[in-house]
């Protein structure tokens, strides 16, 4: 396409789910749009559906990521390879189906609408992620977006609402440690880096929409639903009277065989004025030298990522609960740490 059609080309053949026409549509988008630009078109299909477990979101953020360390002009095949990643499905025409996966996406292009203008600016409501954490327990994906809707309205900040997202994630690793629970941390983190980095005002807003719809359904996808389960507000610190040093490296131990008691003593660790900095350098360390698969580091640079981005009486929660996918002390080391050892 022209220079001057790329953009609506490659809205309309990505609406269309068109392999043939979205790659052109692309590379025409590259050629012609600034990178910012083809950054905010990509980011709101990188979300628009659940398809994946949250890799379409997790591809677009980290594409944009590499891009900006390694230069842009490498973005061609990067964002060409990323289209394709984009229209993954099963079965017939996405465009043509009412799949539950879509679903969450053509409803909150409707709910856009009925926000009030001005919603980044608001207030921080006491008590607002608990009531959404108990939506996203328990509710499905449409109650969960329809009450950020209502929230935005009553002038709640964003803020409250990331906060909330991002706890449930850590949650859902407490009370069913698995992939799926693991993808609802690393999906958050790319939508909400996503939410930071795109221009659009409405792109962002849906971002929000799509990253509390998502909650609802990891936790099925988890298998890790309901008020009765272990509950990350709820988290009861286990204190020490041992040095700080003694104890930080207590908790990596026990993260390799006791993983409840090593959330509830990182707890603790950090309320008792413990150095979260040490906490995540340590468990880098030990990703570092125990890590053997791309979760293993996907999940802990977004854990130390979105660490700071809550408010700040919650940090101390959400990083506890990350204890149940990193690595202990204990662990064996990966093979790769082995051959380099023996070689030096």
């Amino acid at each position: 396409p022209s220079a001057g059609s790329a953009r609506e080309a490659f809205t309309a053949a990505m609406k269309h789910w068109d392999e043939a026409r979205v790659d052109v549509a692309a590379t025409g988008l590259v050629r012609s749009a600034g990178a910012q630009e083809v950054f905010d078109h990509f980011c709101r299909f990188g979300a628009r559906d659940f398809r994946d477990i949250g890799h379409k979101a997790i591809y677009v953020a980290n594409s944009w990521r590499t891009l900006q360390s390694i230069g842009w002009q490498h973005a061609e095949p990067v964002m060409r390879s990323l289209a394709y990643a984009l229209l993954d499905h099963n079965g017939g025409n996405p465009a043509d189906r009412d799949d539950e996966a879509d679903r969450p996406g053509r409803k909150n292009e409707e709910r856009l609408k009925k926000i009030r203008a001005g919603w980044q600016r608001g207030v921080l409501i006491p008590g607002v992620q608990l009531e959404l954490l108990k939506t996203f327990r328990s509710g499905s994906w449409d109650d969960a977006s329809g009450q950020v809707v209502e929230l935005l309205n009553k002038e709640c900040a964003p803020q409250s609402i990331w906060d909330a997202i991002f706890l449930h994630a850590g949650e859902l690793l407490m009370r069913k440690p698995g992939i799926a629970s693991l993808h609802a941390s690393t999906t958050a983190n790319a939508l909400h880096f996503a939410f930071q980095q795109t221009s659009g005002d409405e792109t962002r807003l849906y971002l929000l929409l799509q990253a509390a719809a998502f909650m609802p359904m990891f936790r099925e996808a988890a298998g890790a639903g309901g008020e009765a389960g272990v509950r990350i507000d709820k988290l009861e610190p286990r204190s020490t009277n041992r040095p700080s040093a003694e104890v930080l490296a207590e908790i990596f131990a026990e993260v390799s065989g006791d993983k409840p008691a090593a959330a509830r003593k990182t707890l603790a660790w950090l309320q008792s004025a413990g150095d979260a900095r040490a906490f995540i350098d340590e468990a880098r360390r030990l990703i570092y030298i125990k890590g053997t698969d791309s979760h293993d580091y996907k999940f802990s640079a977004a854990v130390a990522e979105d660490y700071s981005h809550l408010a700040p009486e919650l940090r101390d929660r959400f990083l506890a609960a990350s204890v149940y996918w990193l690595k202990g002390s204990g662990a064996p080391d990966s093979p790769l740490v082995e051959r380099t050892r023996a070689l030096l």
